[in-house]
């Protein structure tokens, strides 16, 4: 089971830069996207189907043009879950779940903590989340939780930890809570096969930073601890263009 995360940025911005062409042939079961910014009648839903997707859900935000999550499959999923049930979360369209046999995915979008308001509002959602997931794995233990977390976890993951160690996204207090959602029972797909720095999925659109691969990894495949045995690879796809991010990638065995 091949499983993409995207935050794209704005599907429809995405599309233009040829995402669809590009969805075809990098050929995921299930690609999970964040940063939609567009609402499901705002799109032509077929260009999705002809792109092998014939199931594919959608959870917008109550505002115009902001956040937003989908779920794109070849295949149907015996369940989905649209939002937390946690009212403000769900308002912002930030949490999509498509449980199939054997594994449950979700779509996830952490907020950003760009002024003081908003990040009394991410740590907010992080402990609420951390709670939600707790209870939920009792139930659904075969969890991936693909998105962006909108944290770096450790100095290897940013490019320069010591200018952004007061920045949100790199804040003590945000490591801190990313690491105990690890320890709680996820395993960062990506550093289980791979160690080695300088591998990003964010670049600001500032400074010709992506050229100079001055950049962030945000974007996380976390797979439950139960699903450990199944994995099989996990990558970057940094040559992917069309968003200020790139698609990350897990694989696990049938």
């Amino acid at each position: 089971m091949k499983i993409i995360s995207y935050n794209v940025n704005g599907i429809r911005a995405a599309i233009k830069k040829g995402f669809l062409e590009w969805l075809v042939s990098a050929n995921p079961d299930v690609i999970c996207l964040q940063e939609i910014k567009a609402t499901a009648d705002q799109l032509d839903l077929s260009l999705f189907e002809e792109a092998g997707y014939p199931y594919h859900y959608w959870f917008s935000a109550e505002k115009k043009g902001y956040s937003g999550v989908a779920i794109l499959s070849k295949v149907e999923p015996k369940n989905v879950v649209y939002g937390t049930g946690i009212e403000y979360m769900d308002k912002e369209g930030r949490n999509l779940r498509a449980d199939f046999d054997g594994v449950s995915v979700m779509s996830l979008y952490l907020p950003s903590g760009t002024n003081i308001d908003r990040l009394a509002h991410k740590l907010q959602y992080m402990a609420d989340f951390q709670t939600y997931i707790s209870e939920l794995k009792k139930a659904t233990p075969n969890l991936v939780i693909c998105g962006d977390y909108n944290i770096c976890h450790e100095a290897i993951d940013i490019h320069d930890p010591v200018r952004n160690a007061k920045v949100s996204g790199f804040l003590p207090v945000e490591r801190e809570w990313i690491g105990n959602f690890i320890d709680s029972g996820f395993i960062d797909s990506f550093r289980f096969f791979n160690k080695e720095p300088h591998h990003y999925s964010w670049w600001t659109y500032r400074a010709n930073a992506r050229n100079n691969n001055k950049g962030w990894r945000i974007d996380y495949n976390m797979v439950a601890v139960p699903l450990q045995d199944k994995l099989k690879r996990a990558v970057i796809l940094p040559e992917a263009k069309h968003s200020d991010h790139c698609p990350i990638v897990v694989e696990l065995e049938n």
